[in-house]
């Protein structure tokens, strides 16, 4: 051609240079091709209009996925978009490879990609070389799948702030990982470092405060929600004078800043800096989009949750008491609150110490139905409102009384009437002065007991229904004696039943803790909820098969002695267990509790034949005193001396002076044999006046169920009561 003749068409060029031209519109979905770009496709050489089936066919699968992602990079960031692509024939074998080279763009209007670009063939490189890993396919695009694959599944679990930072750090990008990262934040109008690494210790101080408005790349990004690429030196100088000598001292050859955007709004930026030049090519951009998307999200969800997580931490220490400000004279307090593992994290829950007018104080543990807002809030009105009818000075039967009629009223007047709600509560109110426990329960487990020997009973007491059922609920009390070295236990469902466990399986498994627990009040409550979160609750599971989590809220009430029962029991030789238990005419059912407690007394006995004699025994006692005296009875039950030589004395009284005879009654006889079962299986027995009323008693000696057993080793009389002879009540 020579100088001043026209030159030749465009398309006269590219024909020339064997590259062929397309357009597509992904409104209509056609693919517009002329003769070089169809012959190119493996079709006839001449202009054709293809849908984007049609097109697709003729590619390889994997490949029509990565012009897709290239495209929507090209058009996020305002570049040419340019991959690798191979044509595939009727058999699927690979004929050619093309690059295409296009400018998309994107119509809002239409909602539509409109691309315009050009096809040449190129000679495939060999997998692994050099040259291999600057195309879409090949070893390079492998390993790049797998590290995002890897990437997405450890920023999914990472559950905090921090915990996304470490992932981020720790991420090796398939041959092109930065040696330094930096995560920006905006704060109002203001950018700043939330983490970083391959820095030292201040690095970022600088940078910290950022205006917005300032021309640094971040910054930049932050505004535009475009993504900064600098690939020298010389580039970032150019086009960030300012702030060039921030970024020189690092000593860094390229950079990459990212918009971390999420749900529509760019949150922040993520800088990758390289010690080495990279020339961001569209493959290389586009795993450094996706992983700043990937990060964008899980900081979303992290922040979520450290917001969440603060929220409900106040919350928690808002309705929770601070037992260091809670003294009780002559006594030691330890508590635990331990929220449900999932979704909320605090529940219907909670515990409290209340000092009282009187001077004496109240320990309340509670649990209102649900795990969910609602929950926590019905339990910070409740807790609340016991506190206020407490410091009124009302006795524990009238504050669950009012408490009840104050939950039915909130409850029921709430938005959704269908869904009432309840709690279940346990009230105690402490005398320091002289132990003595007023129990009134609704609904709620029994306390325990840990003796000073390290044996555990569960304390049965009176009580009524939850809280909020019945606006007119009665709850009546119980007195109980905390004798020294003994520890008091009130504790919620979740302490007992978490972990796969029933009522009675949970329970063995907390009174094997208590036993064995060697320590001060504040180890044993770790020992115990420990031991229904640690692995052996994971490990050991209850009979049911789901595993019904719950909050666990424990408090532990101990009065010290020589040698306190919340620490070792080895020191201690001797020890006495005692139990007493009052039966009321009008409370029967009473007599079973007597004999689960004395069962719980005798659990370590050495002879189960003695253990059921005893239980027969004071079941009929009881019963003859419901049956033949208009009166309550009261049991104390109490074992002395050492292991293997011990001594059990059962004892029942009641205000009545009728004394029992013993009787010979006929076969037929339904009553009469009371007196003949003590006489055939206790040691020693016999009956006393008492001023106004009696007492009939008996005691067994331990025995291993094979031989009789001798005397019991602490010197009191054996096999005989006082006088020499049992006594026939005349």
């Amino acid at each position: 051609m020579r100088t001043g003749e026209p030159l030749p068409a465009v398309g006269e060029v590219l024909a020339a240079l064997a590259t062929g031209v397309w357009h597509w519109d992904t409104a209509t979905g056609l693919v517009s091709a002329d003769a070089e770009a169809a012959r190119l496709l493996g079709l006839p050489a001449e202009p054709v209009s293809l849908t984007e089936g049609q097109v697709r066919a003729r590619l390889h699968p994997v490949d029509w996925n990565e012009i897709i992602g290239v495209i929507q990079l090209a058009t996020a960031e305002g570049t040419v978009a340019e991959v690798r692509i191979r044509i595939m024939d009727e058999r699927g074998r690979v004929v050619r490879v093309v690059r295409s080279r296009s400018k998309p763009s994107f119509d809002r209007a239409r909602r539509a990609y409109e691309v315009i670009g050009t096809l040449q063939e190129v000679t495939d490189p060999a997998p692994g070389t050099p040259a291999g890993r600057s195309t879409v396919t090949g070893d390079w695009r492998r390993s790049r799948e797998a590290f995002l694959l890897d990437a997405g599944r450890a920023l999914a679990e990472a559950r905090s702030t921090q915990e996304v930072l470490r992932v981020a750090a720790n991420l090796s990008m398939p041959g092109f990982s930065p040696d330094g990262l930096a995560v920006f934040g905006v704060e109002g109008d203001r950018l700043t470092v939330i983490g970083h690494h391959g820095h030292r210790p201040g690095a970022e101080n600088p940078f910290m405060e950022m205006s917005l408005d300032t021309e640094y790349p971040a910054a930049e990004v932050v505004r535009t929600g475009r993504a900064v690429y600098l690939s020298s030196p010389q580039q970032y100088k150019s086009r960030y004078p300012l702030t060039w000598p921030l970024a020189e001292r690092f000593g860094r050859r390229s950079w990459a800043f990212l918009p971390l955007t999420a749900g529509g709004r760019t949150m922040g930026a993520w800088m990758a800096g390289f010690a080495y030049p990279v020339a961001f090519t569209p493959d290389e951009r586009s795993v450094l989009t996706t992983v700043a998307r990937m990060l964008a999200q899980a900081l979303s969800r992290a922040g979520a949750a450290d917001t969440a997580r603060a929220l409900t931490d106040g919350l928690q220490r808002s309705m929770l008491p601070r037992l260091g400000a809670q003294r009780i004279p002559g006594m030691q307090v330890a508590a635990r609150y331990v929220p449900t593992g999932g979704g909320l994290q605090v529940g219907g829950d909670w515990y409290d110490v209340i000092p009282l007018p009187s001077g004496r104080f109240a320990l309340v543990i509670g649990d209102v139905q649900g795990h969910d807002v609602r929950a926590a809030g019905l339990m910070g009105q409740l807790r609340i409102a016991l506190r206020a009818y407490a410091s009124e000075g009302h006795r524990p039967d009238a504050v669950l009384s009012r408490a009840s009629r104050f939950l039915n009223g909130i409850a029921y007047a709430e938005e959704d009437p269908s869904d009432p709600r309840f709690a279940t509560c346990l009230y105690v109110e402490v005398d320091p002065a002289t132990a003595v426990l007023e129990v009134a329960r609704a609904g709620h487990h029994d306390p325990a007991i840990r003796m000073a020997d390290g044996t555990v009973l569960t304390r049965t007491t009176s009580g009524g229904l939850p809280l909020g059922i019945d606006p007119d609920a009665d709850y009546p009390t119980t007195r109980l004696v905390l004798e020294p070295d003994e520890t008091l236990l009130m504790c919620t469902d979740g302490l007992i039943e978490t972990g796969g466990h029933d009522l009675e399986s949970g329970w063995q498994r907390l009174r094997a803790v208590l036993e064995d627990h060697d320590g001060d009040l504040e180890a044993l409550a770790d020992s115990l909820v420990q031991a229904v979160h640690g692995p052996s609750s994971h490990h050991t599971t209850g009979p049911l098969a789901d595993r019904r989590e719950d909050d666990i809220a424990l408090m532990l009430l101990c009065r010290p002695g020589d040698g306190c029962g919340c620490g070792s029991t080895a020191t201690v030789p001797h020890r006495i267990r005692r139990t007493m238990l009052t039966v009321a005419q009008d409370e029967p059912e009473r007599i079973a509790a007597g004999r689960q407690q004395l069962r719980e007394l005798l659990h370590d006995w050495a002879s189960p034949d003695q253990v059921d004699s005893a239980v027969l025994l004071l079941s009929e006692m009881l019963t003859n005193v419901l049956v033949h005296t208009d009166n309550d009875a009261l049991m104390v039950a109490e074992i002395s001396g050492n292991t293997g030589r011990r001594r059990m004395r059962i004892e029942v009284t009641d205000a009545s002076d009728d004394l029992p005879h013993k009787r010979r009654p006929g076969e037929l006889a339904s009553s009469g044999r009371g007196l003949l079962l003590i006489e055939m299986l206790a040691h020693a027995w016999g009956v006393e006046p008492r001023g106004e009323g009696k007492s009939i008693w008996f005691e067994l000696h331990e025995s291993d169920g094979r031989t009789d057993a001798g005397p019991p080793d602490d010197g009191s009389p054996g096999g005989k009561p006082p006088g020499g002879r049992p006594l026939d009540g005349r």
